[in-house]
């Protein structure tokens, strides 16, 4: 009898180069929360506010960007095999990070 096969790991963590940007990313982004915290406690504008949360939310995606390409370099791409599924799990990941 053979010995089943092992499941076919797509997954794992990011490399050290791309952790060291993503972690740098996120504290810029931790940065800017903590910049907007404190834009309302002081009462301004609620435009500079709003302008402020949209460099945030452009920000987040930026870096989502960067893991879901990450991802599918790193994992997918260094697999032996890339089934239909897995290639519709990055789409949808890909969708999600919009």
């Amino acid at each position: 009898m053979s010995e089943p096969k092992s499941p076919l790991v797509l997954s794992g963590p990011i490399s050290p180069s791309t952790r060291t940007e993503v972690l740098q990313r996120l504290r810029r982004i931790e940065g800017q929360v903590r910049g907007i915290h404190k834009m309302v406690e002081d009462n301004r504008d609620c435009r500079d506010v709003v302008v402020q949360l949209s460099a945030i939310k452009a920000s987040i995606a930026s870096l989502n960007t960067l893991v879901a390409e990450t991802y599918a370099q790193e994992c997918l791409c260094n697999a032996e095999q890339i089934g239909t599924s897995d290639v519709a799990g990055l789409l949808d990941l890909l969708k999600a990070a919009r």
